[in-house]
């Protein structure tokens, strides 16, 4: 048995991969107990083996549970419960023991169990040596073998997971390994995560061996591997973006409010300062436009508007319809609708193209937004007075009435 390469390879485990010696030579000893029953041993035997590291000896021995009449069943229990389930001694949770069907290798009376050790109680456990054959060095060192292998993946396994579950809603940046379907596949470096077609920007294409980055949406430890999903389409994945780019936001100097966002076209988004010598729009946008460049660069063109947030809805509402620029704005708290009157060259800006400007504004603020310009609320007033002053002289013989009537 190649004790030297044992040695080194659970010395990398440990050192490498966390894992302590003791442990792996526990599950070594399990898997070699396992493999002399299923060779060796009879129905109903518990098995364990010892394995010393240092010198490769192994040896096997048999563990019996001592029990008294109590313990035992009778032939009438056993007519009644009619099974046959492989006999065990346990206890519940009241720590009464529950009675078993004896089996002579499992169990021992105990008369005859005090002939080997004379204090020995009822529910203790006495081992007995068993035979170790010849050929069982090479069958150690193959399970030895198999048992590091396993434990190297285990361990692999669960440092991805833990790496990746501390990255779980951040920014990872990965290589488009494969395309299947619509599904997009990117190696992180230790596993691959999936890009599902749901998470992905409409009118991006994804080449086979590009950079990208994404959100890390979630982190399933399910079945062998931990499942990785990334998401460039959420709103969040922008957010993260400026945290990379605004060493502002992570010392706590200006703040993301809230964003609105249609994945590919536009985004709009909310901020505020902390300190009031620090401009937060100038902050985002950086010199030159530096900062906001790089994030729309990333996204792939992607517009974005930053605003600042304020407590005052009026004013709030009014940024975010930026660029368009607001004469008045009227609010009904009850509906929490807010009626925008701007210039009349500036009504299309602030609908923007297909009601596009309105709506993110309206998601971002979380107000109903009706706009209308200077002369649309001009002719309409006009025609309001005119329905009044109509009305306010009936003509009783077309049965107008007046509007108090």
């Amino acid at each position: 048995m190649d004790l030297k390469n044992i040695k080194s390879a659970l010395e990398e485990l440990s050192e490498e991969k966390g894992i302590s010696k003791e442990k792996v030579v526990e599950t070594i000893e399990m898997a070699l107990a396992a493999a002399y029953k299923r060779d060796y041993g009879k129905r109903g035997q518990i098995v364990r083996a010892t394995f010393d590291l240092d010198t490769g000896a192994i040896s096997f021995r048999q563990i019996k549970i001592v029990v008294d009449e109590s313990m035992i069943k009778s032939e009438e229990e056993l007519a009644e419960e009619g099974a046959e389930e492989e006999s065990q001694t346990q206890q519940d949770d009241s720590g009464v023991v529950k009675k078993v069907r004896f089996n002579p290798e499992r169990h021992l009376m105990l008369e005859e169990a005090r002939s080997t050790k004379k204090d020995v109680q009822p529910g203790e456990e006495l081992e007995f040596p068993l035979e170790t054959h010849a050929d069982y060095g090479r069958i150690a060192a193959q399970t030895a073998k198999q048992v590091i292998i396993q434990r190297v993946r285990e361990a692999e396994r669960e440092a991805i997971y833990s790496e990746f579950k501390e990255k779980q809603g951040g920014v990872v940046s990965g290589v488009v390994q494969r395309v299947e379907g619509r599904n997009v596949f990117l190696d992180l470096g230790k596993t691959v995560a999936l890009l599902p077609y749901e998470e992905q920007v409409q009118h991006e294409r994804y080449r086979i061996g590009e950079r990208i980055k994404g959100l890390l949406l979630m982190n399933e430890k399910a079945g062998k591997n931990p499942s990785l999903y990334l998401s460039r389409s959420h709103p969040r994945f922008v957010v993260k973006l400026f945290e990379i780019e605004v060493p502002e936001i992570s010392q706590n100097i200006v703040e993301i409010k809230g964003i609105a966002r249609e994945a590919g076209s536009r985004s709009k988004i909310a901020v505020t300062s902390h300190d009031e010598n620090i401009d937060p729009v100038g902050s985002m946008v950086g010199q030159k436009g530096v900062r906001v460049g790089t994030v729309i660069t990333e996204l792939g063109g992607e517009k974005i508007d930053i605003v600042e947030w304020s407590e005052d809805a009026t004013k709030f509402i009014a940024n975010a319809l930026s660029p368009a620029k607001v004469l008045d704005i009227q609010l009904n708290e009850e509906i929490r609708t807010a009626t925008v009157l701007v210039e009349d060259g500036q009504l299309s800006l602030a609908i923007g193209r297909n009601g596009q400007n309105v709506r993110l504004a309206a998601k971002l603020t979380g107000w109903k937004i009706d706009i209308s310009s200077k002369e649309s609320a001009a002719k309409l007033e006009n025609q309001i007075a005119e329905a009044d002053e109509f009305i306010a002289e009936p003509d009783e013989s077309q049965g107008q009435s007046t509007i108090e009537e």
